[in-house]
């Protein structure tokens, strides 16, 4: 599994790169603040909504710790998405939230 710090992604979101981040975190954690730009998307909705995602894009999975956004990463992979874990999920992000 492809993997990237926070402060890495951090970097590129500052630099201005497009980025595709699926928080995949529950409601009541998202609402607590989220990537700018992060969608929303809960684990447990994943396969019900893949055909939100497009083959051809790059996708950063994101949740509170990293366990769910890799478990993201492994379903989505093996349905042939090019997807990256976040490591450490949003305790491991300093940057700003939305």
């Amino acid at each position: 599994m492809k993997e990237i710090t926070a402060k890495e992604l951090e970097q590129k979101l500052v630099s201005g790169e497009k980025l595709n981040i699926i928080d995949v975190r529950e409601d009541v954690e998202v609402a607590t603040g989220k990537i700018p730009g992060a969608k929303h998307i809960p684990l447990g909705h994943i396969s019900d909504r893949l055909e939100e995602f497009d083959k051809n894009e790059h996708y950063y999975m994101v949740c509170r710790s990293g366990g769910r956004s890799g478990n993201a990463c492994q379903f989505l992979t093996q349905n042939s998405f090019n997807v990256t874990n976040m490591l450490g999920g949003m305790l491991a992000w300093e940057g700003e939230l939305e």
